[in-house]
Parts: C-alpha cells; structure tokens; sequence
C-alpha cells in the first residue's frame, strides 16, 4: 500500500478537528461543561483521546473553537440562505438575528462560552474564530461602514452584549426588545431578516 499524499492527511485531519469541535458543542449542551470530560468528547467524536490535546491546549480552549465554528455555520447559512441578497441592510439584519437565535436555541452553551470568555482564559484566537470575524466583518463593509476597524469591534461588542442580556440569569431580556434595540441602532427595518412572531415591541416601530 502506497503513502498516502500531504493532501489527503491534510483532509484527515480536519475531519478529526470538526468531529471533535462537533462532539463538544453537542456534550456541552448536553450535559453542561463540567459534566463533560476531554475523554467524554474523543469518545463521541470516535477519535483517540491523545487527538484532543494534540489539537487543544486545554478543555475551555475547545469549547470556544467549538462555539466560534458553530456561530460561523450558523451565521453563513443565514447569510447565504434563499433567496439570497447582496443588500447590506439585510445581510446586517439577517448576521443579528442569527446571533440573538443561538442564545435562543443553545443557552446552555452559550451561556458557558460567554462565562469562560469572561473568566480567567479569556477570548482565545483560534481559526474558528478567525473565520467567524471574516464573515462579521464582510457584514459591516457591505453595510456600508467608511470604517471596518472600528464599527467591526463595535458590531461584536454589542451582539455579545446582547446574548449575555438574553441569558442573564434571574433577569433576562427578551430577545425582540434586543433585537428592536440593535436595529434601531442602525437604521434597519424590523421586516428584514427573521423577524419575530408578534410585531416589534410596542406595536410600533420607527
């Protein structure tokens, strides 16, 4: 049997990262972090339990890759779904709404990502991440932004501040009064996007 070629190792490995990535975001939401151990997530990923730690440091270090890759996924499905649109207004309006709904769905996961961000670990660049920002950042320019530097930061800063609102323990906020705020903010329409069941709170919206 011939050696197999760079290229085809090269697959192989990323198939085992996004197994393992796969396995975290789904034990995690599961079980909660510290019910889930490295060994719990090579075992779903049905990889060897030496492949976690050779691809990440440490367990919260995966966690975050996990969930930067599953935001990522998620903001370019809604990105690029039908029909599809190249109108900034709406890519902008569709990245929001795409954010705020993985609070919605994932609480539990993204209230432990949004945790360890905030503890001691800190926020860990990864190429998860990395591709995450790619996609945030081509929001904010086909918006319409004369300065990506600066209103890219802002944009993040305020959707993570917005699922931090939504999952605050004991007092929450609802997600379409955050949704209403972040539009207003910049100028978009409540009907683009996903918008909620029910109309803009208030009823009203200018």
């Amino acid at each position: 049997m011939s050696p197999r070629s760079a290229s085809v190792n090269e697959e192989l490995r990323r198939r085992s990262r996004e197994r393992l990535l796969q396995a975290t975001v789904e034990l995690v939401s599961e079980r909660g972090f510290e019910a889930t151990t490295l060994g719990d997530i090579a075992d779903r990923a049905g990889a060897a339990r030496g492949l976690v730690s050779y691809y990440f440091p440490g367990k919260r270090q995966l966690l975050q890759s996990a969930v930067h890759r599953l935001m990522h996924l998620t903001l370019e499905a809604a990105l690029e779904r039908e029909p599809r649109s190249a109108d900034g207004r709406e890519r902008l309006a569709r990245a929001i709404d795409a954010v705020l709904g993985l609070a919605r769905d994932h609480p539990r996961l993204m209230r432990t990502h949004m945790a360890g961000i905030l503890a001691a670990e800190g926020f860990i660049q990864c190429p998860e991440q990395q591709r995450l920002a790619e996609l945030l950042r081509d929001t904010v320019t086909r918006y319409g932004s004369a300065d990506v530097d600066t209103d890219y930061p802002l944009l993040r800063a305020l959707l993570m501040g917005a699922v931090v609102a939504v999952l605050l323990p004991g007092a929450p906020m609802p997600g379409p009064r955050l949704r209403a705020e972040l539009f207003q903010r910049y100028g978009l329409d409540w009907e683009l996007g996903v918008p909620p069941d029910g109309g803009p709170p208030g009823g009203t919206f200018v």
